[in-house]
């Protein structure tokens, strides 16, 4: 059986196939998991949370937020990713947008980390940690193999609270330590920094629930070249010639490429060279 919902320029990365349908793609994850797809409402997470929300058409002003306070607006079920009409407003001016809902604004790092998930229970975790400066509210970078135990706990028992009798790959979103999504497969473009013995442990594990746990993965960093202009050829020339990978994004309207690479100092150097950041963090 494949891999379900897999881009055709990422195939390459998804071997062995497993015996069964496993789910790459939001979209596919929702039909597949019918048990766990409740944790695609991201107005439920935030509630959940413990953070001021609601559906538009209830005045954010009604429930204690500030007039001229941002909240963060966007559709309470997204499968298509991106952050696709999310953006930040301001309380006194939320739009009354059916199917979406507001929620208070969060501060501090963004964080995504892989789990991959037995039963009900996290035995691995990959982190990756959002750039502080963003695009319209997404991470300029992303900094894959960053160690995050302080957060582990959290996701462990966010799992067994949520995904009791799930077995597989899922996804969890946090800013500042707390949820903001949750998707039942993995952050697909950072497999590429996962190590070689990802796949085949993800596979095993939903086959028959035998996996060998991997070990910590290698890391990289995975640029956005946001913006409606496009790499110029003597641009992609010097790009590649680092080792950078360059995969253009004809999916993302406002992104023209994302860039993977494994030095992520030689990365960092990248981002600056292009424009895209003023100042980055480290490891």
């Amino acid at each position: 059986m494949p891999f379900i919902g897999v881009l055709p320029e990422r195939e390459s990365l998804f071997q062995p196939p497993p015996r069964r349908e496993v789910a790459v793609s939001d979209a596919a994850a929702w039909r597949l998991n019918p048990r766990h797809r409740q944790v695609y409402d991201k107005l439920a997470l935030a509630l959940d949370a413990g953070l001021r929300a609601a559906p538009c058409g209830v005045d954010p002003r009604d429930c204690g937020i500030a007039p001229d306070a941002m909240v963060f607006v966007k559709p309470i079920v997204n499968l298509a990713g991106m952050a696709v009409r999310a953006r930040a407003v301001v309380a006194d001016a939320v739009p009354p947008e059916a199917g979406s809902f507001w929620c208070e604004r969060l501060q501090g790092t963004q964080t995504s980390s892989d789990c991959l998930v037995r039963d009900g229970r996290a035995i691995w975790f990959a982190h990756t940690r959002g750039s502080d400066e963003k695009n319209n509210e997404r991470p300029i970078y992303w900094d894959v193999g960053v160690t995050l135990p302080a957060l582990e706990p959290v996701l462990a028992q966010w799992v067994a609270d949520h995904l009791k009798g799930y077995s597989g790959l899922c996804n969890l979103e946090l800013i500042g330590g707390r949820p903001i999504e949750v998707h039942l497969r993995g952050s697909n473009g950072f497999f590429d920094f996962y190590g070689p013995d990802f796949l085949s442990a993800w596979v095993a594990l939903v086959d028959d629930g035998s996996c060998t746990i991997p070990p910590p993965i290698p890391g990289g960093l995975v640029i956005s070249v946001f913006g409606a202009r496009e790499l110029s050829p003597e641009q992609q020339a010097r790009i590649s010639a680092l080792g950078v990978k360059i995969q253009p994004d004809p999916h993302t309207p406002d992104r023209a490429a994302i860039l993977r690479c494994r030095d992520k100092s030689v990365g960092l150097a990248l981002c600056d060279q292009l424009g895209l950041t003023r100042k980055h963090q480290t490891a």
